[in-house]
C-alpha cells in the first residue's frame, strides 16, 4: 500500500505543475473516499483496486485536464463497483464531478443481443456524452487505456474481445479527438493481443536495428538543430521511429519485410511561432531533397480534430527518405492531447461542448446515422475517423472537408441537404465533371441544381464516399417513396431467403415473426421492407440477423419426428480420431471435409452419414446442413463429431474477399498470403458492379486462430472491403 501514497503523491505534483491553483484538500479527500469505498477489491493482478482510479487519474492529469476531471478519474468506478451513488457524491464533490461520474458509468451499463449491436449503442452513448460534456469521455479513454496496459492478466479470450473493441471503437476515438499519443499506444497494445506474432516480428526487427536506427535519428538531428541554431531559430528537434501498428500496417497491407519500409522515421520540429513554422520549412527543403507531392500545410488548413502542422516527407543524402513535421509548442501540445489541450490554453473551460465548429462532427454523425443498423453505423464511424481527407473549394472561397476518393454528390450534400437532392451536375475548376468524378486537393466545385430535378438516382449510393452522403440519400427515399421501397425491399429480402434456403412463410408464422420484428427492431413487415428499399438495411443483414431465430423454428419443428428416428441412447466411448475428428458412434471410418463450408480446428461441426463415402463434417452454422435439417428422410443421418486436440494438420479452407478494384490489389493479396506462409490452392477474381471485385481464395491453415489472423491481416490491404468464409 505504500506505492499507492507515493503514486497519489506524484499525482499532486503532476497537478501543482500546471495547476498551481488547484483544490488539493478535494482530491485528497476523493483519493480517500474512493481508496474506502473499494476497500475489499482486487484486481486480476493481486493489487489493490484503488490502483486503477488512481492510474486513470495519472492519465488525466497528464492530459492536463481540470481538478474536477481528475477526481471524477479517482471515482469513476464507485457508482457501478461500490455502494456509492450519485446523490453522494454530488454533496461531496460537486454537482459536476457526479455527473461526470454518471455518464462514465452509464456507458458500460446496457447489455444487447449481439456484439454488433452492443458496439453500436457504445459508440452512440460515447457520442452523446461527447455532446453533453468531452471530460466523460477523455476519463472513459483514461480508464480504457490503464486497462489495455494491465491487460496481460486477463484471460485470452477477454484479451482478445477488448483488444478487438480498442482497436475499433476506443483508438478511433482518440484519433478524432487529435489524442495522437494515446491512440499510438492503444493501437500498439491492441495489435500485441490480436496478432502476437505479427508484433514480436516487428519487435525483435526494430531491435535488431537499433543501433543503425539510432545512428541516422542522431546524425539527421544533429543537421537539422545546427542549422536552425546557425539561423538563430530557437527550437526542439525530436527523432523518433514510427510506432509498432504504423509499421503493421505497411508491412503486412503492402507485404513488405522491416528491411523493406522505408519511411520508419519521423522528425518533430517545434518553435515558437507561426512565422518560424514555415521558416524551417524553408531550411529543411535546402538541406534536404524534398519529395514532390507529399507536404501538407494543416496549419493554414486544421485537420476536423484540430491538429496543425506542416508535414514534408524528404530524402537525406543516403537515399533513406523520412517526414519531418514542423509546430508550434501549443500545436504539438494539442497534437499530444488534441481536445485535452484546452484545459492548458484555454482559461475557465467548463468541459461542455460550446464550440460549434469544433465539435459539430459529433452532432452531424448522431444526427445522420439516427436509422442506420449497427454494421453501417460501425462503417461509417469508421469512415469519419480514419479515411484520408481532401480539401475542396466552392466558388467564393469556402473551404470543404471530404473523405478520400469523395465525389461532387460528396460535396453537394457537404453543403446542404437540399443542394444534394436538386443537384443535375457539377462544373470542377471550370470543366463539367461525372457524378463519380474524384475530387482532389484544391479543387473548385460548383453544383449545378434545378427545383424541377427528379431527386437522386439510387446508383448514387454505390458512388459517394461520405456517410452524410449516403445518410441524406438514403433519408429522401425513405421518406419520398415508401410504397416504391416496400416493394422493392419485399424482392429483396425474399430473394436472399431464398439463398438461404428458407421461403417468406418461415419468418411469418405466428411463433417466429413477433421475435423477427423484436430483434430487427421494426412494427410490421412493411416498415422493414421499406427499409430495406430504402438502403437503410441491406436485404442480407436483415437474414443473417434472424437466420437462428428460423433455424431454430425449423429444429422444433421437426424435433418429435428425429427423436422417434433416432432415440438417445446411453453414452459412447471416445473413437479413434480420423484426421484430426473423431465421430461418436463410429470407429475409424472415412472422413472426409465438405467443401461447401471448409471446416477448420476451432469451428463448431456437425457429421452427416453419406451413402457409402463415410462421414461428411460441415460446420454447424452451414447453409446445407440448415437446409437439411428441413428434410426428415435425411435429419436423422447427422451425427456428433468432435475435434481432437493435437493434430498436426493443415486444413482446407475458403474465403470471399469483397474489395474496390484497384490496380494491383489481386498481387498485394497473394502476397500477403504468400508472406504469410500460407498455402493457396486456388484463386480466382471476378468484377462486380459499382466498381468493386471479389477474390475467391481457396486455402490451407492449420486452425481457426489461424485463420482469423489471416483475415486480420489481409484487412489491413488498401481497398479490402469485406471478408468471409464460404459457407
Amino acid at each position: 500500500m505504500d506505492g499507492i501514497f507515493e503514486r497519489y503523491a506524484h499525482l499532486e505534483d503532476v497537478i501543482r505543475e500546471y495547476s498551481s491553483e488547484a483544490d488539493i484538500s478535494r482530491l485528497r479527500e476523493a483519493f480517500e473516499y474512493s481508496r474506502a469505498a473499494h476497500r475489499e477489491q482486487m484486481r486480476n493482478d493481486g493489487s489493490p483496486f484503488i490502483s486503477h482510479p488512481l492510474a486513470a487519474a495519472e492519465i488525466v492529469a497528464e492530459m492536463g485536464l481540470d481538478v474536477d476531471s481528475v477526481i471524477a478519474a479517482l471515482l469513476h468506478d464507485c457508482i457501478e463497483d461500490t455502494g456509492a451513488t450519485h446523490a453522494e457524491i454530488s454533496g461531496m464533490f460537486g454537482g459536476d464531478v457526479a455527473d461526470i461520474v454518471e455518464g462514465v458509468t452509464k456507458l458500460t451499463r446496457v447489455t444487447y443481443t449481439s456484439k454488433e449491436e452492443e458496439q453500436m449503442e457504445n459508440l452512440r452513448k460515447m457520442l452523446m456524452a461527447m455532446a453533453r460534456d468531452i471530460r466523460v469521455i477523455l476519463i472513459k479513454i483514461a480508464d480504457r487505456l490503464h486497462n489495455m496496459r494491465t491487460l496481460e492478466y486477463q484471460s485470452t479470450t477477454k484479451q482478445s474481445i477488448k483488444a478487438l473493441e480498442t482497436m475499433e471503437i476506443y483508438a478511433p476515438i482518440a484519433h478524432r479527438l487529435g489524442m495522437q499519443k494515446i491512440k499510438w499506444e492503444l493501437e500498439d497494445l491492441s495489435i500485441l493481443y490480436l496478432d502476437p506474432i505479427g508484433y514480436k516480428e516487428i519487435e525483435d526487427g526494430l531491435k535488431e536495428r537499433r543501433l543503425k536506427n539510432e545512428s541516422f535519428l542522431n546524425s539527421i538531428q544533429t543537421k537539422i538543430s545546427d542549422r536552425l541554431k546557425d539561423n538563430s531559430i530557437d527550437n526542439a528537434v525530436y527523432g523518433r521511429i514510427k510506432h509498432i501498428y504504423s509499421i503493421y500496417r505497411k508491412m503486412y497491407g503492402q507485404n513488405k519485410e522491416l528491411s523493406e519500409v522505408m519511411d520508419l522515421y519521423a522528425f518533430r520540429v517545434i518553435v515558437n511561432d507561426i512565422a518560424d513554422c514555415y521558416n524551417v520549412l524553408g531550411h529543411i527543403h535546402e538541406i534536404f531533397h524534398p519529395i514532390p507531392g507529399r507536404f501538407k500545410d494543416y496549419i493554414s488548413t486544421p485537420k476536423p480534430n484540430m491538429y496543425r502542422s506542416l508535414h514534408t516527407t524528404v530524402i537525406g543524402g543516403d537515399g533513406v527518405p523520412f517526414e519531418v513535421q514542423i509546430r508550434t509548442w501549443e500545436m504539438h501540445h494539442v497534437a499530444e492531447y488534441g481536445v485535452a489541450a484546452h484545459w492548458k490554453y484555454k482559461q475557465g473551460i467548463t468541459g461542455k461542448v460550446s464550440d460549434e465548429e469544433k465539435f459539430a462532427w459529433i452532432r452531424r454523425l448522431l444526427e445522420s446515422q439516427q436509422d442506420s443498423d449497427a454494421q453501417d453505423f460501425f462503417q461509417a464511424l469508421k469512415i469519419d475517423m480514419f479515411a484520408d481527407e481532401v480539401f475542396v473549394f466552392t466558388p467564393r472561397g469556402d473551404v470543404i472537408n471530404l473523405p478520400a476518393g469523395a465525389t461532387p454528390i460528396d460535396f453537394a450534400y457537404s453543403i446542404h441537404s437540399a443542394i444534394g437532392n436538386r443537384m443535375t451536375g457539377a462544373i470542377v475548376n471550370g470543366r463539367i465533371a461525372p457524378y463519380n468524378h474524384i475530387l482532389q486537393n484544391g479543387d473548385i466545385v460548383e453544383v449545378l441544381t434545378a427545383g424541377a430535378s427528379k431527386g437522386p438516382s439510387r446508383d448514387w449510393l454505390g458512388i459517394v464516399k461520405s456517410p452524410e452522403a449516403r445518410n441524406k440519400i438514403r433519408q429522401w427515399f425513405k421518406k419520398e417513396k415508401r410504397e416504391e421501397n416496400v416493394v422493392h425491399g419485399r424482392i429483396s429480402f425474399e430473394a436472399e431467403l431464398r439463398r438461404a434456403n428458407f421461403q417468406l412463410q418461415d419468418v411469418t408464422r405466428e411463433d417466429v415473426l413477433p421475435r423477427v420484428l423484436k430483434k430487427l427492431a421494426f412494427p410490421t413487415l412493411d416498415d422493414m421492407f421499406a427499409a430495406i428499399g430504402y438502403g437503410g438495411l441491406t436485404a442480407q443483414k436483415a437474414v443473417n440477423r434472424i437466420r437462428e431465430d428460423i433455424r431454430q423454428a425449423v429444429r422444433a419443428k421437426d424435433k418429435d419426428e428425429r427423436e422417434a428416428r433416432a432415440p438417445e441412447s446411453a453414452p459412447r466411448p471416445k473413437r479413434k480420431p480420423v484426421l484430426g475428428v473423431t465421430v461418436e458412434g463410429i470407429d475409424n471410418c472415412l472422413v472426409k471435409f465438405a467443401r461447401c463450408c471448409t471446416p477448420v480446428p476451432g469451428d463448431p461441426i456437425i457429421g452427416f452419414i453419406t451413402r457409402g463415402y463415410g462421414v461428411s463434417v460441415h460446420r454447424d452454422d452451414c447453409v446445407n446442413y440448415i437446409k437439411s435439417l428441413k428434410n426428415p428422410a435425411e435429419a436423422g443421418r447427422w451425427v456428433r463429431v468432435n475435434w481432437e486436440n493435437g493434430a498436426d494438420d493443415n486444413y482446407q479452407t475458403a474465403l470471399s474477399i469483397t474489395a474496390s478494384d484497384r490496380a494491383g490489389l489481386v498481387v498485394d493479396i497473394a502476397s500477403a498470403l504468400n508472406a504469410m506462409k500460407i498455402r493457396m490452392l486456388s484463386f480466382a477474381a471476378k468484377d462486380l458492379d459499382g466498381g468493386r471485385i471479389t477474390v475467391s481464395v481457396m486455402m490451407e491453415v492449420r486452425d481457426r486462430d489461424a485463420l482469423i489472423s489471416a483475415i486480420t491481416r489481409l484487412m489491413t490491404i488498401t481497398g479490402i472491403r469485406d471478408i468471409r468464409r464460404a459457407g
